[in-house]
This record gives C-alpha cells, sequence and structure tokens, in this order.
C-alpha cells in the first residue's frame, strides 16, 4: 500500500502567495519563500506551486522564484502554469521543479503530453483539469464536469472524466483534480467529481478544491480513492499544520508518512 500524500499549495500572483474562493476574490497570503520553507519543515510529503495568470498573461513561469524555493526546500515540488512547450518543461526542471503540471497547453495541444513523457519520464508531467460542473448537463453516468483553462477563465466543452482518460493514456504520470465549484469553499472535496475520475483512469489523482476539516481529509482517502490530498487555505492560513493532518489521518487507520 502507497502512503497518502499530503500536499500543500502555492497559487502565485504577482509574486506572491494568494488564494480566493472558486478562482475569485484572491487575498494575500504571504511571501513564496518563507511559506515553502514553512511547509518544509512541516514534512509536508510534496509542494505544489501555480503561477496562476502566466497562461492568462501569456507569459512564463516565474524561472527565479522557482529556483529561489527549490533551493530552499528538501520535498518534492511540482511547478505549473505559462507551460507552452518541452523547451519551458526542461527549464523547470532544471530549475529544481521535479514535476510540472500542465493545464492550459495540455489541453490546447494533447501531443505536449506525450512527447514530454517521452522525452523526461511520465513521472515528471502532471495534467492539471480545473472542472465545473455542467449547467443541466448529465450523462448515463450521472453530472457531467467541464474543463476549465486559463486559471479557470475559459470553458472548454471537453468532458473532465473523458478528458482525464485521454490524458492518461497520452503518458500524463498524475492527475492534479481541483473542483471549482468546492475550491476555496471549505465544504469540503468534491466527492464524486474526484472518484469518477479515480475511477476512470490507473494513475494517481491528487484531489484539490475544499479542504476546510480534518475530516474532509479522510473522505477523499476513504470514499473517493484519491492517492494525495492538496490544500492550501486552512494550511496558509494556521487552522491546521501538516503534522495535524497527517496525525489525524493516522489514527483513523490512513497509511501517512511521518
Amino acid at each position: 500500500m502507497l502512503t497518502k500524500r499530503i500536499i500543500p499549495c502555492l497559487d502565485i500572483k504577482d509574486n506572491r502567495v494568494v488564494k480566493g474562493v472558486k478562482f475569485l476574490g484572491l487575498r494575500d497570503a504571504g511571501d513564496p519563500v518563507e511559506v515553502a520553507g514553512i511547509y518544509d519543515r512541516q514534512q509536508a510529503d510534496e509542494l505544489v506551486f501555480l503561477d496562476i495568470t502566466a497562461s492568462f498573461e501569456k507569459r512564463k513561469t516565474l524561472i527565479g522564484l522557482v529556483e529561489e524555493i527549490a533551493g530552499n526546500i528538501f520535498m518534492p515540488f511540482t511547478v505549473g502554469g505559462g507551460i507552452s512547450g518541452l523547451d519551458d518543461i526542461r527549464d523547470l526542471l532544471n530549475a529544481g521543479a521535479e514535476k510540472v503540471s500542465i493545464n492550459t497547453q495540455a489541453v490546447k495541444c494533447p501531443d505536449l503530453i506525450a512527447e514530454a513523457s517521452k522525452k523526461f519520464g511520465s513521472q515528471c508531467i502532471v495534467v492539471a483539469i480545473d472542472a465545473k460542473k455542467g449547467h443541466n448537463v448529465t450523462t448515463s453516468q450521472g453530472h457531467k464536469w467541464e474543463v476549465y483553462i486559463n486559471g479557470g477563465r475559459t470553458p472548454t466543452g471537453l468532458d473532465a472524466v473523458e478528458w482525464a482518460k485521454k490524458a492518461a493514456a497520452l503518458g500524463a504520470g498524475e492527475i492534479l483534480l481541483t473542483s471549482m465549484d468546492f475550491d476555496g469553499t471549505k465544504d469540503g472535496y468534491d466527492l464524486e467529481l474526484t472518484k469518477a475520475i479515480v475511477d476512470s483512469v490507473n494513475i494517481p489523482v491528487i484531489a484539490s478544491g475544499g479542504a476546510g476539516k480534518l475530516e474532509h481529509f479522510y473522505e477523499v482517502f476513504d470514499k473517493a480513492g484519491a492517492d494525495a490530498a492538496l490544500a492550501a487555505s486552512i494550511f496558509h492560513y494556521g487552522e491546521y499544520s501538516i503534522r495535524q493532518v497527517k496525525d489525524y489521518l493516522k489514527e483513523k487507520g490512513v497509511l501517512v508518512r511521518l
């Protein structure tokens, strides 16, 4: 049995960590290097860094900031935002990232997933999926979720479950799944969406969006089968530490790395 991972996330805008609700109303949460150092000391399993306006602003990820964070932490580090091709991926891996997260460009050019996983190894390639429940759209399996790109600004018409299957088939090593409906609400993860994706792919799924209580972490592992749980605001604003989450999960019988 693999241990379940707890992953804090740094959403970066204007060189600061920010957090919003349902991708809106962003507020400041600190200096990225300082915040990353805190999570390193708390023994987070991994760290995710997302330059959330890079794709929309049609610019590259902040390489200098990536290098500075990578030089100050000792945990696996995933970076996303503004990746448009293989050169960008190489630059981020050289800057200290262990993995890269591709969202907008993966949708626009799915071949990038295959090319990148072939060149750098599928373990390096995370496909991020920002999904929102489609209005009045259901399939025989129940609700349908639509994929959004450009930091949640642009609907694509893609069905999230079908897109996850395609991304896995193309060589993605992992899916980073964010529920836009639950993001920042602290109402818990979208268990229905997470389970639908977990059941449809044979690669690890990181659940994101909605963590507010310790119970939410247990639910997303126990009921939805996620491999990892990503959270931001409850960690950024000191409501819980990584260790508190892991101690709780261990008590509940979930295998975690302490």
